[in-house]
């Protein structure tokens, strides 16, 4: 029998939900499904498998948008910013927590022997987000060539990402054969106060902040709110594009800060998206110091967190119209398995990174850079291969090993001289033509 909880217990629920949101989108939706199909019996299997299917179509982080559709369902729009916003809350605060200490402590010897620790565990995660997907999105060979044709493109070529989602998703309708089609009106009516409202509500910030002259933080704004558009895939389908525009672009952050971020954002609940938030915090604080971080760090989550909300009310009236179209669910298979090269592509940059203290460019056509095999930093392929014996061999939860490996890390000074340049990414004066060309790798 279907409950239908009052607001005090739905915050309950929702808040319980996201201080235990760790491990990624299917840790989380798996959390999702035992709170609230399994022990209390808020939403029926179906509705659960229906909801996240949409969710799935949608740009931006799964399983933030599925908490704010299983609020919406169960107590209206009150329900769904309640959900949606206590997914997001208890990471936000422990990213500004984490930022405020990296910035003090992050030049540390002790603690960037540590980070190293951490960034060989992310080479790791990022492997395991592959394996997890390869038979989900693999299973048609059109759908090995898209993955394959995906990593070329960005490794070699440096294509722009949006690009190769946009062919792929071209690709998945043009091919798909069924030719069925849903006899129901489009509900579109039930849009439109969503879409307007919100659209006000997300442009507001940026409204002010060009109002009062606030440069940094409306090229800031305009940024994540692009990158909030076009995250189909998880938020590791869009960390090259990311990259290259913080560090290359804007020169916002190093390299080595983003691979610090993305390590960071790994720790804690929520969704591995809020490493937007860390990245504007650290640019926020090289600008203009705390209060500019501060301004940055709430900037970034506004602009990408507001949108999931919209695209959820204005969204989840049309899921049952949705469904009834194959050429849509066949786009967006098509762009899963164009994400498996992508997440290959981003492997591959932050081994090059982790691994290796100097890496040329390669001669042209080709935009990518090359390791020096004689600069092959031992202490980091060694924490590399204890992190992945960890995770892929005796599956050891992540954040047991991210804490184990920042351990090992700072151990590493204790057995030997470490290299300074071990301690850090590459040179950025050796790493920008890299990521100058749009595609990181």
């Amino acid at each position: 029998m279907i409950v239908s909880p009052s607001l005090a217990d739905l915050t309950r629920v929702f808040a319980r939900i996201g201080c235990l949101s760790f491990g990624g989108p299917a840790a989380q939706i798996a959390l999702m499904q035992k709170e609230l199909v399994e022990d209390r019996a808020y939403l029926t299997q179906d509705a659960f498998l229906k909801a996240l299917s949409f969710c799935m179509l949608l740009p931006g982080p799964e399983a933030m948008q599925l908490a704010t559709y299983a609020g919406w369902k169960l107590r209206g729009v009150p329900g769904g910013l309640i959900a949606g916003g206590l997914f997001v809350l208890p990471g936000a605060v422990v990213i500004a927590v984490l930022a405020a200490l990296y910035v003090s402590f992050g030049d540390v010897p002790l603690v960037q022997a540590a980070f190293l620790g951490i960034k060989a565990t992310v080479i790791i995660i990022v492997v395991q987000a592959i394996l997890r997907l390869l038979s989900k999105a693999l299973s048609r060979r059109d759908h090995r060539i898209i993955a394959a044709l995906a990593f070329v493109a960005l490794f070699l070529f440096a294509v722009p990402f949006p690009l190769v989602i946009a062919m792929a998703a071209a690709y998945g309708a043009w091919a798909c054969t069924d030719t069925t089609s849903h006899s129901a009106p489009l509900p579109w009516r039930h849009a439109l106060a969503p879409i307007g409202i919100g659209a006000v509500f997300w442009a507001a910030p940026l409204a002010l902040a060009w109002a009062v002259g606030a440069t940094f933080l409306l090229s800031l704004g305009l940024f994540f709110s692009l990158l909030a558009v076009v995250t189909f895939g998880g938020a590791y389908a869009v960390l090259a594009y990311m990259t290259q525009a913080v560090v290359t672009d804007f020169g916002w952050i190093t390299t080595a800060q983003m691979i610090d971020a993305l390590g960071l954002a790994e720790t804690t609940p929520g969704p591995l998206i809020l490493v937007t938030q860390f990245v504007a915090l650290l640019a926020g604080q090289a600008a203009g110091g705390p209060t500019t971080a501060a301004l940055a760090g709430l900037m970034a989550l506004w602009v990408t967190f507001v949108p999931c909300f919209i695209w959820i009310f204005a969204g989840a009236p049309l899921i049952d119209w949705l469904d009834g179209y194959p050429r849509i669910r066949a786009g967006l298979c098509a762009i899963t398995a164009a994400v498996v090269g992508v997440i290959a592509n981003l492997s591959l940059w932050f081994a090059a990174h982790v691994l290796f203290d100097t890496l040329t460019p390669a001669p042209a056509p080709f935009a990518l850079l090359l390791p020096d095999p004689a600069s092959l930093n031992l202490t980091a392929l060694a924490l590399t291969i204890v992190a992945a014996l960890l995770m892929l061999w005796r599956n050891v939860p992540l954040l047991p090993t991210l804490a184990l490996m920042a351990v090992l890390g700072a151990a590493s000074t204790l057995i030997g001289d470490l290299p300074p340049q071990a301690l850090s990414s590459a040179p950025e004066s050796r790493m920008l033509p890299l990521i100058a060309n749009g595609g990181v790798l």
